[in-house]
Order: C-alpha cells, then sequence, then structure tokens
C-alpha cells in the first residue's frame, strides 16, 4: 500500500465508472489526492490526444462544483475526510504540478486511448512514480462524461449511470440548461 496516491479526472459528470476508478486507486493507498483537471479554462488548453476535452460544452460544471461532487460521493461510498483531499489539478500543464499535488506520491491512471498515453507521457517526462490501473480498447471503456452530458441534454434516462447522490446535484445547479446554452453558443 502507498502513502499517498494522486489520481484525477474532469468527472464532467462523475459516473459510476469514475467511481469504480476512485475506488481502485484509494484501495492501494492510505490517502487519496484526487485531482480535478480543467479546474479553469485558464488552467486547461488544448490537446491534440483528445481535442475536445478543453471545448466549453464538454466542461458544464465548474472546479468548486466538482469538488463538492466528487467529495459527496466518496462520502457516500464510506471514505472518511481523512482519507482524500480534492484539489486542482491542471493536467496538461505539468510544471504546474508541484503547485497541487505530492510530487513523491504515485500517480494513478486509466489508459484507454492517445490521450492516457499522452498522460503518462507527462508523468514520466517529470520522473513521477506511475500505477496504471488498468488499460483496455477505446471501445472497452464504459461510460463516458460525454454519454452522461448527451442523455442530460436530450432528456435520456441517465441517473442510473452515476452515484445516488449525483441527479440532486445536477438538478440544482441547473446543468442541462448550462449545456443547451453552451451547445448554443458553438
Amino acid at each position: 500500500m502507498y502513502p499517498i496516491g494522486v489520481i484525477h479526472g474532469r468527472f464532467q459528470v462523475l459516473h459510476n465508472d469514475h467511481l469504480k476508478y476512485l475506488l481502485a486507486g484509494k484501495a492501494l493507498c492510505r490517502r487519496l489526492v484526487v485531482g480535478i483537471t480543467n479546474p479553469d479554462p485558464f488552467l486547461t488548453k488544448k490537446e491534440k490526444a483528445d481535442p475536445k476535452r478543453s471545448d466549453p460544452s464538454a466542461n458544464p460544471l465548474t472546479y468548486y462544483e466538482r469538488h463538492i461532487m466528487v467529495e459527496a460521493v466518496l462520502h457516500d461510498a464510506g471514505l472518511q475526510w481523512q482519507d482524500f483531499i480534492i484539489v486542482p489539478f491542471p493536467i496538461n500543464l505539468p510544471a504546474r504540478y508541484p503547485y497541487y499535488v505530492p510530487m513523491d506520491a504515485v500517480f494513478f491512471l486509466t489508459i484507454y486511448d492517445d490521450w492516457g498515453r499522452r498522460k503518462l507521457k507527462y508523468f514520466n517526462s517529470l520522473g513521477l512514480n506511475t500505477h496504471v490501473l488498468w488499460e483496455v480498447l477505446p471501445d472497452q471503456k464504459g461510460i463516458s462524461g460525454s454519454d452522461i452530458r448527451d442523455c442530460i441534454l436530450g432528456c435520456q434516462p441517465w441517473t442510473h449511470l452515476v452515484p445516488a447522490c449525483v441527479p440532486p446535484l445536477i438538478d440544482q445547479w441547473g446543468i442541462r440548461e448550462r449545456l443547451k446554452r453552451l451547445k448554443a453558443d458553438q
């Protein structure tokens, strides 16, 4: 078991596969640092390996909203406050990592595509200790945040794809209406 692990994601919207990923990381460390990527548009840059990840319509929730959502999901999953901490994590700005996360931690990730391989290169370029939780082909990935956002926008069933505490937050924050505005602005 590692003393500290760093795991990351956009969590736009946090779904059941995200929870599986977060809990897999936590199972390997005493304290989990959850880095929320794309914390704001100024700490996000376009990536050739995944160009849509920086689009405003792919990032409808604020950092604060995602922080609240991640915290609620992890508490509902049985984690205590001392088990984890949530921080901003500008994944595609490696020079800034030391300002947000402990560099002596193990960095967990999953690999599904070129974007996963790109993140591993970022970590390796800094000499970080990495642990790939799993690597699968893109068609075996499972749920994606874009699937959830599309379902929310299209009034399709989606609540079964996310932890129980997520739908009330999405409703409270008016995410469907926000997604409509963001799509209209494209």
